[in-house]
């Protein structure tokens, strides 16, 4: 490389092992040596790594020296573990400049780790980079050994690493670059079957989603409303087999729907209110409703549940809107009948879409996630489809799969740290643990 350092091995001179003045001013001899031998030599560029125990002005008095040295700063990376940092700069080191001395000295002073390698020009930005997020109730070193080891068998390999949560759930996102979505996907899926891991694209919309769509039954509640209901009419037994079928995909959506109906026929208005307060929001519900709130997203529950329930629950979470079938009711009695339109599993892809277009937001901008078979168009339509604790059926075909049974888990998969959700209840004022 025209310019550089020539040097086999990168020079480590820990700067505390220096130990005296004599010692530093020979070592910064021998650095500006070999800049005076390189001077008439094109601007160098040099990876400076600083470690040491952190504390405040660390990093601006290594700016300083480069900026006293007319050096340009083409990279910085920066990160504290426990109150230790390591500290990188990617550097352009112009002809005759002392740096490296310098940043010696100023290692010695601050009882710091100092260690420079030549570095080749500043690379093209990484168009093919994937975020890996990892999720489990605990990621053992071992969990995470198969993961890394997935990412480098698929040919990937491992920029930065991130914690994201402790709780409900460990949480860790790699940026991998090397490597294409669906080939990283298939390393991973094979190695790592006790770890939910969710492969997507780095980019501007993984940022920037716009449109969330919730299936209600066993998604965003706990219960199937329809169950709530059977129960209070006495046919429990008959319309859970039903509702078991038809989540597997063995029964068609809207046939299994109307035979189920047809067991509340008789049921009075006040079942219904019976009912409602039986009903259980699944853990997180609250927290994942409430921090896509502030971050300005438009949510729609869409459900082939009812809209006694749904209703309820857009005045209760402050969502924008449901979507669900409609019980006829004659007399202050259920007829054991629907009515309107029909919101099954064709039903829910389209009015994702729908909902995107009236909304102006592009498809690939908008996530969905559910349980069952009836949710499936719907996942695939999606930008991010997220099958959660879902059916087998299910789970493997969706984009991506939460099997913890913690809402909030989601907001993991868009790269939003505890810490800032925590931090946001803290600063609300109308925010009630």
């Amino acid at each position: 490389m025209s310019g550089g350092l020539h040097r086999a091995t990168k020079t480590n001179i820990p700067s505390r092992q220096l130990g005296i003045d004599s010692q530093v001013a020979d070592d910064a001899a021998t650095l500006a040596h070999i800049d005076a031998t390189h001077a008439t030599a094109d601007v160098r560029p040099m990876l400076v790594e600083v470690s040491g125990r952190d504390r405040p002005g660390i990093t601006t008095g290594v700016l300083a020296i480069l900026h006293r040295g007319a050096a340009t700063v083409e990279d910085i990376e920066q990160v504290v573990i426990r109150g230790r940092l390591t500290l990188g700069f990617l550097v352009g080191v112009p002809p005759g400049a002392n740096l490296l001395s310098d940043l010696l000295v100023f290692g010695w002073e601050h009882d710091l780790n100092i260690e420079f390698e030549p570095a080749p020009s500043l690379p093209s930005p990484h168009r093919d980079a994937q975020v890996v997020t990892v999720l489990g109730p605990e990621l053992s070193p071992g969990q995470l050994e198969r993961i890394t080891g997935a990412i480098a068998d698929a040919g990937g390999n491992i920029q930065r690493i991130e914690r994201l949560s402790r709780y409900p759930v460990w949480s860790y996102e790699f940026r991998v670059t090397g490597v294409d979505g669906p080939e990283l996907r298939k390393y991973l899926v094979s190695s790592a079957s006790d770890v939910d891991v969710a492969v997507q694209a780095e980019g501007l919309y993984r940022r920037v989603n716009r449109l969330i769509v919730f299936d209600v039954d066993s998604t965003l509640i706990r219960n199937e409303v329809i169950d709530l209901l059977a129960a209070e009419a006495g046919t429990l037994e008959e319309v859970s087999a039903i509702t078991d079928d038809a989540m597997a995909g063995r029964i068609d959506f809207e046939k299994s729907l109307r035979a189920r109906v047809a067991l509340l026929e008789g049921l009075d208005e006040a079942a219904i209110e019976r009912a409602w307060q039986n009903v259980e929001l699944t853990p997180g519900a609250r927290t994942v409703i409430r921090t896509l709130r502030r971050l300005g997203m438009t949510i729609v529950l869409v459900s082939g549940g009812f809209t006694a329930f749904t209703d309820r629950l857009v005045e209760e979470l402050g969502v924008d809107a449901a979507h669900a079938n409609k019980l006829e009711v004659r007399d202050g009695k259920l007829t054991g009948a629907l009515t309107g339109r029909i919101i099954d599993r064709a039903a829910k892809a389209q009015l994702l879409r729908e909902i995107a277009e009236h909304r102006e937001v592009p498809l690939d901008q908008t996530i969905a996630v559910g349980d069952g078979a009836n949710d499936l168009d719907m996942l695939d339509a999606a930008g991010l489809g997220v099958a959660f604790c879902a059916r087998p059926l299910v789970a493997d075909v969706a984009d991506t799969t939460l099997s913890l049974p913690y809402l909030d888990a989601l907001l993991f998969l868009l790269g939003i740290r505890r810490e800032h959700i925590e931090e946001a209840d803290e600063l609300d004022p109308s925010f009630e643990s």
